[in-house]
């Protein structure tokens, strides 16, 4: 565990059992989440990479635009 990991769980133990309980319940769900995330997008790069180069090409042939905001 690393020194900076450390010195929050030192802070963290000096909640109350319903704070720590609340901070431990956020950190894993982010914790799961950012885990989801990456395999999520970590299978994807393929598919990314024919979009981006597609993007780019239609860039590059003056095709394709954004759209315009009117108001």
């Amino acid at each position: 565990m690393t020194e900076l990991l450390e010195q929050a769980f030192a802070v963290a133990s000096r909640l109350s059992t319903e704070e720590q309980d609340s901070l431990a319940d956020w950190l894993l769900k982010e914790l799961n989440s950012e885990t989801r995330w990456a395999n999520l997008f970590g299978g994807s790069q393929d598919a990314l990479a024919k979009l981006a180069g597609e993007a780019l090409a239609e860039h590059e042939a003056g095709e394709g635009s954004l759209p315009t905001v009117s108001g």
